[in-house]
């Protein structure tokens, strides 16, 4: 063989060889989830929105990844209701039964002083899942409590 081809033919299989390893490390959208989870956790908010926006580029239809956007707009110190509400309502086109957008929807309305549309969530969760073992339901109605016993108070 002569030496300038076997020269190509090594360069084409180091390149071939690191594409390969390269996407080895590339994480994938549940590491990614997880990863967002954990900064979530810690609120880390950049370090969330950075696996997250990640995620979303590789899988622009996947429901938790817009839920999980949706409530890093919703928790982080100054919430921006509109970009959260645009990925929940994203999560559920893409997932009608998404039991956590569901309440964390709901919880984003209560946050807009709309309790009437927090009320329409909770029961689309009870269809969904019930109301007597579906943590998700439990959540958004106890929220909902909350927010009433405020709204009395005042």
């Amino acid at each position: 063989m002569n030496a300038r081809y076997f020269l190509a033919a090594i360069a084409a299989l180091s390149t071939f060889a690191h594409a390969a390893d390269t996407s080895q490390f590339d994480p994938t959208v549940a590491e990614r989830l997880a990863t967002a989870h954990k900064a979530l956790a810690a609120k880390d908010f950049s370090l969330a929105m950075k696996e997250l926006n990640a995620a979303v580029r590789e899988e622009p239809r996947n429901a938790e990844v817009h839920n999980l956007i949706g409530y890093t707009f919703r928790v982080r110190a100054n919430p921006d209701l509109p970009k959260s509400f645009e990925h929940y309502n994203l999560a559920l086109k893409y997932n009608p039964n998404h039991k956590g957008t569901h309440e964390y929807i709901g919880e984003a309305y209560l946050m807009d002083k709309k309790p009437d549309e927090a009320e329409k969530h909770l029961a689309k969760l009870e269809s969904i899942c019930g109301n007597k073992t579906c943590p998700e339901y439990q959540e958004l109605a106890n929220a909902i409590t909350v927010y009433k016993s405020k709204v009395a108070k005042n």
